[in-house]
């Protein structure tokens, strides 16, 4: 089928629609597809995974991450978040052409597909 790049639904209980529907995820399961590809993630990085469909297309910073998925209302001076962000990203976009995880430089990270 074609059409744009995106994660898929496996089960439909709980779904979290992301922008225009593109993107959505089980949280029963904790199951991720993309294009049809089973895409393996440790609980961490579901939340985090979780948490930026939740705000798809939306610019996440830092600090929303912290409080919203590690429930720190400080920054810990850590690279907690790189190191995740970087294993999502290495999990959602490794064997696609097109990312979906960016950067936005000097303030945080967008899930969204490119037009």
């Amino acid at each position: 089928m074609a059409g744009p790049e995106r994660i898929d639904q496996v089960r439909k209980p709980r779904a979290i629609a992301g922008a225009r529907g593109a993107k959505s995820g089980s949280r029963v399961t904790r199951r991720v597809m993309r294009n049809g590809k089973k895409i393996e993630l440790t609980a961490r990085e579901f939340q985090l995974l979780e948490f930026m469909m939740r705000h798809s297309g939306q610019v996440v910073t830092r600090t929303m991450l912290l409080e919203g998925v590690w429930d720190y209302h400080f920054d810990p001076q850590t690279n907690v978040i790189d190191v995740h962000i970087s294993r999502l990203r290495q999990a959602i976009d490794k064997d696609f052409d097109k990312p979906l995880l960016h950067t936005v430089r000097g303030a945080g990270y967008s899930l969204r597909e490119d037009e």
